[in-house]
């Protein structure tokens, strides 16, 4: 495996032990699993019980304790053997709502369970159909009963809700106030394992395996004490997270970016035609250069705002360049190993296609590039709001 920048000492250990666990599960049983729309079960499992999952959790309650450099690098180590983080990557920055705003009884009702791997927080209930990236527009609501909510509404696009026990939901405690679009929207931790029938999950096919669905909240049912701090306040509890989830699912897009310049500059120089390698022409040598450079700049963007945030700031400019840089380098590594592979680079035999599939998820999701111009426009630039 090729290493772009020289990690050292607990880094490189992680990154070693990943890659070790990872060669366990090679190409032909992310083959499997993508053709039968199947769940990684034991890939998670075995993430589970070596502990990678809950390296953010503090040592105090059994976790890792480490910073958001460990979870980076094993999320890119994942990736980077062609196997796909996606599959539990949320459990890593969901819990962060949990960790900076959740109250002490919920971190000692819930964060030892996940520390332990007997509880899995991998569904994060926030995308709306009508909604879309406008999430102050969202439907679902909640309405205080007692000691109790009463939840209903409806989901889109939720990933692992068949493999998870706990979900972190927003929903509006309060109707929408143009005036103050962001307030009256709440953020609760549902106990999917208790919520039985009230909670419809219906698949939705999608081109990569997500375990992606729809969900149906008909009269929900969830304790007062999981509403995570202050009512109406969830929208800023879910926006103070989302620097890390950039920079996690950025480190996982560039695992899988330079997977792919891995694979084809291998095959480039293997492959012969006209009597010469591949690897030879500049038209095959071009792109995948070009696109190693790209990630490389993106993951030097990833490391800038780790440092950042590691410092106890938020690089909100950093992190979400970050994950533009990625997702689009990782696209130019796709397309470059497509064609390097030619008409072999559509067949299962490589594993092209698949992660192919994936890498075109990353421009659209968890966020659009799109949107991530409208904040660097605004929010560093002072341009005028164009939504």
């Amino acid at each position: 495996m090729l290493t772009t920048e020289p990690l050292e000492g607990d880094l490189k250990d992680i990154q070693s032990a990943v890659f070790a666990l990872c060669e366990k599960f090679p190409l032909s049983y992310w083959q499997d699993k993508d053709r039968n729309l199947q769940y990684p079960e034991e890939f998670v499992d075995a993430l589970t019980e070596g502990g990678w999952l809950s390296v953010l959790v503090p040592e105090e309650y059994g976790g890792g304790g480490m910073g958001i450099s460990a979870a980076s690098v094993i999320l890119e180590t994942i990736n980077r053997t062609g196997g796909s983080a996606y599959a539990a990557h949320a459990q890593m920055y969901t819990m962060g709502t949990v960790l900076r705003h959740g109250s002490a009884e919920q971190k000692e009702r819930y964060l030892p369970g996940i520390a332990a791997g007997e509880l899995r927080l991998q569904s994060f209930g926030v995308t709306e159909a009508d909604a879309g990236s406008d999430t102050t527009r969202i439907a679902t609501r909640a309405v205080r009963d007692g000691d109790h909510y009463v939840i209903n509404g409806s989901k889109m696009f939720i990933s692992r809700f068949f493999h998870t026990d706990l979900m972190l939901l927003l929903a509006r405690t309060a109707p929408y106030d143009p005036a103050n679009k962001t307030a009256g929207i709440s953020t609760f931790l549902v106990d999917v394992r208790e919520a039985g029938d009230a909670i419809k999950a219906t698949p939705v096919r999608t081109m990569v395996n997500h375990e992606t669905t729809a969900l149906f909240f008909d009269d929900l049912v969830v304790p007062a004490a999981n509403l995570v701090g202050e009512e109406g306040k969830g929208f800023r509890y879910i926006l103070s997270g989302l620097n890390a989830e950039r920079i996690l699912t950025t480190s996982g897009q560039l695992g899988g970016g330079f997977w792919f310049v891995d694979r084809a500059a291998e095959y480039a120089k293997q492959r012969v035609v006209f009597g010469r390698p591949i690897g030879q022409n500049q038209g095959i040598q071009f792109p995948i250069a070009e696109a190693h450079i790209e990630l490389s700049a993106a993951s030097a963007m990833r490391w800038r705002a780790i440092e950042r945030f590691e410092r106890g700031e938020q690089p909100a400019y950093e992190a979400n360049a970050a994950k533009f840089l990625a997702s689009r380098a990782q696209w130019a590594a796709a397309n470059a190993a497509m064609t390097t592979f030619g008409g072999w680079g559509m067949t299962e035999e490589y594993g092209i296609e698949r992660k192919f599939r994936e890498a075109r998820l990353s421009l659209v999701a968890p966020v659009s590039n799109n949107m991530v111009l409208n904040y660097v426009a605004t929010a560093t630039l002072g341009m005028p709001r164009s939504y």
